[in-house]
């Protein structure tokens, strides 16, 4: 098998001497809802995250780190494609409903793990798909040879109902490549180990692996005996939250730990960041210093933990300071990969190893973007200023995040110009945008319900 995909590899224009063995695999871990000050290397105290300190240690931590969008599927999208998910109007999170062919990652749009797979890699995904639950959007038809979780946006860490696969889908049977599975105890350690025997069963070939975790998402469900080692924690929603943090670290330790066992920890890039920031009502995460959360274009909202580690290349116990994009993770595997310039230059993201290595000293990006409910919420980042508006029919807000990191003193009054600037800059990204082509799930339920009323007939 592994000869066959290195044939596959150069067949694709990869060049002989890029063989297997000189190209990383390639793991990206996906957090969902987690807090940016909720890891031991971004500061946290009261939720121990030795495993993924440790990944911290071993690499390199983007403390300018960014996901694609505020909250979850658009953030996938971005991730899965290298794109800004703006591009083809891919702006609100996703409904659950397997009838419907329109809401998901348009088919037009090839993606990630398809491009992989033509390079010779073996595909996987595990846990939160959340990319569209009807048929042609399956991740086994988008790029991935495995596929073990869920379609929706979360599910519940326990239980699964055959007789309730409708609303939004948090009780149906897992899928495992399209057959319906149990979950093996508890969700968090089930996606675990489904990952794991992934990476055991493709140890002799290139692998791209994608770890899309569900926690610390809502529900707020952890296992009794790791919720009873957070009894000092008082506020139960945070002692939930920790425990399901605490497993989720246990998670990527085993990982790590299977990688190494397996002796491909120095030839395996490893990435790890969250799909957006914490929300602090809904699990009780914390994003200190930052202003705001999920579903905000200040920085609580989208400044995410963000880590690459890649032994056999990458410096360990390093930091980078430049602005970074979720997107940029799915540029570097491609070139890591030995994807062609020309397929880099059609994407968004950037390769970030030059960077990284020394060889590019400039910023990766001029500028990031972001957009909301069709511009209603909007921000741009170029160097350390940030301007962003912040609702419909607000005046745009400046920031300087060198020395206001927690967005307080607005300085658009004092530089009229640089707002002039910034804002010139993101009209003419969003030029280059669609419209959203379907509504967020709770319009898309609002609007099914009450076609269902008319279908029903007023009892006399």
């Amino acid at each position: 098998m592994r000869f066959l995909r290195t044939l596959v590899g150069a067949a694709g224009g990869l060049g002989l001497t890029l063989l297997a063995a000189d190209r990383p695999n390639v793991v990206f871990i996906l957090a969902d809802d987690l807090g940016y000050a909720d890891v031991g290397f971004q500061g946290c105290r009261d939720i121990p995250t030795p495993q993924l300190d440790a990944l911290a240690a071993a690499g390199v931590r983007f403390t300018s780190g960014y996901a694609g969008h505020p909250f979850c599927s658009p953030t996938r999208a971005s991730f899965m494609t290298g794109r800004y998910q703006h591009r083809f109007g891919y702006e609100n999170n996703i409904a659950f409903d397997p009838q419907n062919t329109l809401m998901g990652l348009p088919v037009a749009e090839k993606t990630v793990p398809e491009r992989m797979q033509a390079a010779g890699y073996a595909t996987g995904m595990v846990g939160k798909w959340h990319l569209g639950a009807a048929h042609l959007f399956h991740p086994n038809r988008r790029g991935f040879d495995f596929f073990h979780g869920f379609l929706g946006g979360g599910h519940d860490y326990f239980e699964v109902s055959a007789l309730r696969p409708m609303g939004e889908g948090y009780q149906t049977p897992l899928d495992h490549n399209g057959k319906p599975r149990e979950i093996d105890g508890y969700l968090t350690d089930d996606l675990t180990r489904a990952a794991a025997g992934f990476i055991r069963d493709h140890r002799g070939e290139p692998f791209f692996l994608y770890v899309a975790y569900n926690a610390p998402h809502t529900p707020m469900q952890a296992p009794q005996e790791r919720l009873a080692t957070f009894a000092g924690i008082s506020d139960p929603k945070r002692r939930t939250y920790a425990a399901m943090v605490s497993v989720l670290d246990d998670g990527v330790g085993l990982l790590l730990r299977t990688l190494e066992e397996l002796g491909l920890r120095e030839r395996t890039l490893v990435c790890f960041l969250s799909d957006n920031g914490g929300p602090p009502t809904a699990n009780g995460a914390r994003n200190d210093p930052l202003r705001g959360g999920k579903g905000s274009v200040f920085e609580g909202g989208i400044r995410v933990p963000f880590v690459m580690s890649w032994p056999a290349r990458l410096p360990a116990g390093t930091t980078f300071a430049h602005p970074v994009i979720s997107h940029d993770l799915s540029a570097t595997a491609l070139a890591a990969a030995g994807i062609g310039a020309d397929t880099l230059a059609r994407l968004d993201g950037v390769d970030l190893l030059p960077h990284l290595l020394g060889h590019d000293s400039r910023p990766p990006h001029e500028a990031l973007f972001w957009r909301m409910n069709g511009g209603d919420q909007w921000a741009v980042r170029s160097g350390d200023w940030k301007l962003l508006q912040a609702g419909p029919n607000l005046a745009p807000a400046l920031y300087n995040l060198a020395g206001d990191l927690a967005e307080t003193r607005d300085l658009a009054a004092e530089q009229p110009g640089r707002v002039d600037g910034l804002q010139a800059r993101w009209k003419a990204w969003n030029q280059g945008n669609r419209e959203a082509f379907f509504p967020g799930f709770s319009d898309y339920h609002k609007a099914k319900n009450a076609f269902y009323k008319t279908l029903v007939k007023p009892t006399e």
